[in-house]
């Protein structure tokens, strides 16, 4: 793409239509219908915003109705729904990346997607590992996930999601594959209150490290988060749980690759969106001084070696019969 590129970019803040598949699939084309009116070019949705993030796992490790429920509500790839949202970013000629409860078969998997403009599916991953109590409902990603950067409209596109900002070797490898525009999915992140509850899922940890995965690796990074009303923490019976028990948790922000932010924060209960336009010569103007998987690389000293191949449950092998 042109370096003199002006690309327009929304955020996602908002709640999910929790546990239902139909009203998930209305309210994301509502909001990519609203990005796309204000000129945005590319719009990035939360982890798991369809159907919902799973919240009461935080409250009990094991609830199977709920566990049903969810299933049944969840996405899956090669179906109406996701052609419905793929409809919906061609209409709108927007480059749309969301964050979904994938369903394969009968299991569960955190999913990411990438949308072109013209309403083709240019990238599908899963998260490489879930996170502590997310293991109970998901399983762990496929090697083909490693690939999660894809050509679009807007630039090359990657995406992780959530604790995976966390390990260097999954971020390396992103960097590694020419992004530009990162798409950073986060679930509900409250801001800290001095609890018990680990610092490193509240507002103030993951926008950080957001922020430094721009300095990291000299790319905008686009970082979108849901957020929980007082109702369904009820449902959920999350009241009492260490996390997710608080109405808000929205915290949706734009960043340079040099690692400003270029938007103003929303009220953490309100649902919206943030823009920024993003100025693509600015990534060349950054890696002028400091290119991690470029001039200032040492891949004869440091590498990263890595396993991308699809691992089948069942393969078929040959044997010499002569």
């Amino acid at each position: 793409m042109s370096s003199e590129k002006i690309v327009k970019a929304a955020v996602v803040q908002a709640e999910p239509a929790w546990f239902d598949l139909a009203a998930s699939i209305a309210k994301a084309r509502k909001l990519i219908a609203e990005a796309a009116s204000n000129g945005a070019q590319i719009v990035a949705f939360p982890e798991c915003f369809i159907p919902g993030y799973p919240t009461w796992i935080w409250a009990r490790s094991l609830d199977i109705e709920m566990n049903h429920r969810y299933t049944q509500n969840s996405l899956t790839i090669d179906s109406d729904e996701m052609r419905e949202l793929q409809s919906c970013a061609k209409e709108n000629n927007i480059v749309v990346c969301f964050g979904l409860a994938e369903l394969r078969g009968r299991s569960l998997y955190i999913g990411q997607c990438t949308i072109d403009n013209d309403g083709k599916l240019v990238m599908a991953r899963q998260k490489l590992k879930p996170f502590h109590l997310e293991r109970t409902i998901f399983g762990d990603g496929d090697a083909t996930s490693l690939n999660n950067v894809a050509t679009t409209a807007a630039g090359r596109i990657g995406q992780l999601s959530c604790g995976e900002h966390f390990n260097p070797l999954a971020i390396f490898n992103t960097c590694s594959q020419g992004e530009e525009i990162h798409v950073a999915a986060w679930p509900v992140v409250p801001k800290f209150d001095g609890s018990p509850a680990p610092y490193s899922m509240s507002a103030e940890a993951v926008s950080s490290i957001s922020q430094v995965y721009s300095l990291q690796t000299q790319c905008f990074t686009l970082h979108s988060t849901t957020v929980i009303s007082e109702e369904n923490i009820t449902k959920f019976g999350t009241s009492q749980a260490p996390v997710f028990n608080t109405p808000g948790g929205g915290n949706a922000r734009i960043f340079a690759p040099d690692g400003r932010q270029l938007t103003t924060d929303l009220p953490y209960t309100e649902e919206g969106l943030v823009y920024a336009d993003l100025d693509m010569s600015w990534i060349g103007k950054v890696k002028g001084l400091l290119d991690v998987c470029g001039h200032n690389g040492r891949p004869e000293l440091l590498w990263l070696g890595r396993n991308a191949a699809e691992q089948r449950v069942v393969r078929e092998s040959s044997t010499d019969r002569n």
